[in-house]
């Protein structure tokens, strides 16, 4: 998280300047989006380059290449060296492809189908409608069950924000006092796996819909947790594995409106065994409302899927309606807070 929340910073340069860098944000963005569509810090991982050689390499128009390189090298992706190469700086190393810590497929999703979605803020909030739906005529994961490339670059970059926020919760959370863990919604499996990892003794399953679970066994076969974490197909708006003493939702609350929280809430209610925990991983709104980054992605599950995130109360209300109590939030070093409920 940044140390400082954007009104902060605001308020340390004059304040037409402020709302032109707001206004203007999205320049920036677009700009590392280009370099992540071009590879651009792939081809640098091994030493600086010219934009000359850099525009050959992905077929680019030279000129207008080396004046993205000057862009990126002044928000600190890269750094311009007096030869006139290129060199990748720590935040430009993020850009790469499969390394530890990669948000190249993160900033693809975000310079795509979110960023067009954006683009129709002032339409969502006339209709409450996602922005999303208005610009491509559907919802947000049919567009991605009939588009698989998009889709499979929505699912790299949940896997890889997963991988971030993971240990995060493996500290804030004590998982000893479980046997059997459903990771609801589960992606790929990060979370399940970082648990898993953690805490030998346990066991669990990766629950998610069938091409995902497909896809999700093809990327975990290397992990060594098989033989402990099933991978089971399903829809959680229908049910989910019963007798599990925990069930995990990261992030699948916010994808979603009340009603449809609390069929998904119910559903792990009704499945759960004696004394379970549903675990909700989500940002919880301040009180204050004074994160603009929480504010912002209040926004952003509008405009990209209908959802939204919440505050502790909110998350009280459908944890009451679909059976269980909020007994106590733990906060983790990331944006991530682990809701903690039980039965009624």
């Amino acid at each position: 998280m940044p140390e400082q929340t954007i009104r902060e910073q605001s308020e340390t340069i004059p304040p037409p300047r402020a709302l032109l860098q707001m206004a203007m944000g999205y320049w920036e963005s677009q700009t590392v989006y280009v370099a992540a569509k071009l590879g651009i810090a792939d081809l640098l991982k091994d030493g600086p380059k010219s934009s000359a050689d850099l525009a050959q390499d992905t077929r680019t128009h030279p000129g207008s290449l080396h004046r993205l390189m000057r862009a990126l090298a002044s928000l600190g992706v890269v750094t311009e060296e007096n030869d006139n190469r290129f060199a990748l700086t720590p935040i430009g190393n993020a850009l790469q492809s499969n390394v530890p810590g990669s948000l190249r497929t993160m900033v693809l999703t975000l310079g795509e189908e979110h960023y067009y979605a954006w683009g129709n803020l002032y339409q969502s909030v006339k209709t409450g409608e996602p922005g999303f739906n208005h610009v491509y005529k559907m919802g947000l994961f049919q567009y991605f069950a009939q588009n698989p490339p998009a889709g499979e670059v929505f699912s790299a970059a949940m896997a890889n924000l997963t991988e971030l926020l993971s240990f995060s919760v493996v500290l804030a959370y004590d998982f000893s006092k479980f046997s059997f863990v459903v990771d609801v919604g589960g992606g790929r499996g990060g979370l399940i796996n970082a648990i898993l990892m953690t805490y030998r003794k346990l066991n669990g399953a990766l629950f998610d819909t069938a091409h995902i679970i497909e896809d999700a066994t093809k990327v975990r076969s290397g992990v060594g947790l098989v033989k402990r974490c099933g991978a089971i197909a399903g829809d959680f708006f229908k049910s989910v594995p019963p007798g599990a003493d925990a069930y995990l939702l990261k992030n699948v609350l916010h994808d979603w409106d009340d009603q449809h929280c609390i069929k998904i809430l119910k559903n792990c209610r009704n499945a759960m065994a004696n004394k379970g925990r549903v675990l909700l991983l989500e940002t919880v709104l301040r009180a204050d409302g004074t994160d603009s980054f929480d504010m912002l992605q209040d926004l952003d599950m509008l405009v990209i899927s209908g959802g939204r995130e919440r505050s502790e109360a909110e998350y009280g209300t459908l944890l009451e309606v679909a059976g269980l109590k909020l007994t106590k939030i733990f906060p983790t070093i990331s944006p991530l807070s682990v809701i903690e409920a039980e039965p009624k």
